[in-house]
């Protein structure tokens, strides 16, 4: 059977150390540790990720969220110019408000890739039915037909239960 890709976009990493929502964030240690460890997914994330956690200000969470990267050996999509062009598309379609670009991006490098799965704790821009249904609609629009699942760790972890 064919290994699943999936992409994350930064809260997932993020949620790795997020004491103040326990649960969010031992579902995603509980991911990486016997998901992504274990290369049951193929799990990518883009330079969209890198650039957003560079914004960080806090010098050691940076260097953590980094080494999460490292340390689980996840592998880098580049935003080139057709999901550049796709996430600017979903901007200009309303399905992801203009200052949130990066969202934007997130979708159009994972539709443009053809990951399967699409994982995030961002509820309101990525992680939920209408967007998907939204970007669906569009994707399919503008010529891409590979269906995108986007959707939560959770959703994810709990599979197999």
């Amino acid at each position: 059977m064919k290994k699943l890709n999936i992409y994350l976009d930064t809260s997932v990493i993020n949620f790795l150390f997020a004491d103040d929502v326990p649960e969010f964030k031992q579902i995603t240690e509980d991911f990486f540790e016997n998901y992504v460890r274990k290369g049951k997914y193929l799990v990518y994330i883009s330079e969209v990720v890198i650039a957003e956690i560079e914004k960080t200000k806090d010098e050691d969470k940076k260097k953590l969220l980094l080494g999460v990267i490292e340390r689980y050996s996840l592998k880098i999509l580049i935003l080139n110019k057709a999901s550049d062009e796709l996430a600017r598309v979903y901007i200009r379609e309303k399905i992801i408000p203009p200052k949130k670009l990066e969202d934007a991006q997130h979708i159009a490098i994972a539709t443009c890739n053809q990951i399967d799965i699409l994982l995030s704790w961002n509820f309101k821009h990525l992680s939920n039915i209408q967007k998907q249904i939204d970007v669906k609609i569009v994707n399919e629009r503008e010529g891409y037909f590979y269906p995108l699942i986007l959707t939560n760790p959770m959703e994810v972890v709990y599979e197999n239960d």
